[in-house]
């Protein structure tokens, strides 16, 4: 069976790699499911585990096998297993239990230990392959009417993640109603922090880079958000107009974006961090008024990494609603489609080189036609 898997530690290493085909046996206690995959989304992190930054293989590998955006059809489960089905569209979680508390309540993602364990990105293989098995637990369904657009559902759980958490955070103001929120950057995850905060109520205001008009703006502006370019209105001048925010999610890759946000947030607000940052950048800040701003107003900063089973069935509802209230919109986000596992050159040319790119993504396999 072909994988597309790099040797952790060695720059650059990405080739197809030969895995045993998987068995619903391989998972104890029939509760095994075996997925035949059909697209499997690559981002900045596959790109950096490429790069050697970080990941490691599982025990008894040389190799790890990229790929944490899976999207595939349930081929056959274990003799426990009720709640799927052979046919049944479905999308795996990407972080697996340790050992700390939250791990043995179904909290892995807000594990305590320093060793974690997430599909594609450290000690499992990920989803860039033929096919996988999986407990049950770890697998979420999706209706077939999302099949098309399956494949934004994991980038959508760190989104889900994210606002979760500023909503229960908030729970302390016991009347906190958000009405403005910012958006900063309008990549994947950007552009779906967009449409589940206007699918919320909320009035959207995306800080990005480029001027409009592009792809990017344009689907801005179909959620009936506003797109304001930081090269031509700085994020100060557009808080001045818009704001005060009272939720912002930061999307950009940028630590100095970061900072910025800090100064803009309004009273009682919440900054959710996104961003995944490495290198050691130093920027001037102004220290002093972003701490008593803080202070006085209230303020939150919370970061939002991989998501729980909780936060893909968010997903799954925020996909249903957004093809309802904004047809056809979410197919627009999956841009640069490449073929086969073969391929494994031309994706990851695309994924760091392909101008005006948002989602890139491998089709493993022809989606079924019913």
């Amino acid at each position: 069976m072909k994988a597309i898997a790099v040797l952790p530690g060695q720059p650059g290493s990405v080739h197809l790699a030969d895995l045993e085909r998987p068995s619903v046996n391989d998972v104890p206690n029939g509760r095994g499911v075996l997925v035949r995959v059909l697209r499997v989304g690559v981002d900045g992190t596959d790109k950096e585990i490429n790069a050697a930054e970080y990941g490691a293989a599982p025990k008894g590998y040389e190799f790890l096998v990229l790929g944490h955006e899976g999207f595939g059809v349930v081929e056959a489960v274990g003799e426990n297993v009720t709640e799927l089905a052979p046919g049944d569209y479905v999308v795996a979680t990407v972080r697996r239990p340790g050992a700390s508390i939250y791990d043995r309540i179904g909290m892995q993602d807000m594990t305590t230990d320093t060793t974690y364990y997430e599909r594609g990105i450290n000690l499992r293989h990920g989803y860039l392959t033929e096919h996988y098995v999986d407990d049950a637990d770890f697998i979420v369904k999706l209706p077939a009417a999302l099949k098309e657009v399956g494949v934004l559902l994991e980038p959508t759980t760190v989104v889900e993640k994210g606002i979760h958490q500023a909503f229960e955070i908030q729970r302390r103001l016991r009347v906190w109603r958000p009405r403005r929120a910012a958006v900063m950057g309008a990549g994947t995850v950007g552009l779906l922090a967009a449409m589940a905060l206007r699918l919320r109520g909320l009035e959207v205001t995306v800080f990005a880079r480029k001027p409009a008009p592009t792809l990017n703006s344009e689907l801005v502006t179909a959620l009936g958000a506003r797109y304001v370019s930081t090269s031509t209105s700085s994020i100060a001048a557009g808080a001045s107009a818009f704001g005060p925010f009272d939720l912002i999610f930061e999307a950009t890759g940028s630590s100095e974006i970061v900072f910025e946000s800090l100064d803009v947030l309004g009273r009682n607000g919440v900054l959710v961090l996104s961003s995944v940052t490495g290198g050691d950048k130093k920027i001037e800040v102004p220290a002093d008024r972003i701490n008593l701003s803080f202070v006085l107003g209230n303020k939150v900063m919370v970061g939002t990494v991989n998501a729980a089973r909780e936060h893909f069935e968010m997903g799954v509802r925020d996909l249903g609603a957004a093809e309802l209230e904004f047809p056809g919109w979410l197919n627009r986000l999956l841009t640069h489609p490449v073929r086969g596992l073969d391929s494994y050159r031309e994706l990851f040319t695309a994924l760091t080189e392909a101008k005006g790119a948002i989602k890139v993504f491998l089709e493993v396999a022809p989606l079924p036609a019913a």
